[in-house]
């Protein structure tokens, strides 16, 4: 009975965490949020602002683990870090792509973010620029 009662408080947590998300308005907004969870090690948010399929959880899942294994000295880096936005390629009316780089490492990362019928999502497991 305790562990149902736990599990109950748990889930009660989570979906009610979910719930300050705002969902996003268009892509460029999904992505900076999804962008910016990931450095401040917020991973919950993060899945909220991603497409929920398993390639995604599972890229998350690596992301996060990554992100666990740093010193602190490295995760502060990551937390006080700038998104720089390079480039905005739109895709038609239903993906967008965002290259960007944070202020403390300057190589270029690119991820895709698509309209669903939730809103704007990203799909961080296809994140392969298209010319």
């Amino acid at each position: 009975m305790k562990k149902i009662l736990l599990l109950t408080v748990f889930f009660a947590a989570c979906s009610s965490r979910q719930a300050e998300y705002v969902k996003a308005e268009n892509a460029l907004d999904a992505g900076r949020e999804f962008i910016n969870a990931c450095l401040q090690g917020d991973f919950s948010k993060a899945a909220f602002y991603m497409v929920p399929a398993e390639p995604n959880q599972r890229k998350l899942a690596e992301t996060e683990k990554d992100y666990r294994e740093k010193d602190k000295e490295g995760r502060q880096q990551l937390r006080t870090a700038s998104i720089n936005i390079n480039e905005v390629k739109e895709l038609g009316d239903t993906a967008t792509l965002i290259v960007y780089s944070y202020s403390f490492d300057k190589l270029p990362k690119t991820i895709r973010v698509i309209k669903q019928k939730d809103g704007w999502l990203v799909n961080f497991a296809d994140n392969n620029p298209v010319p």
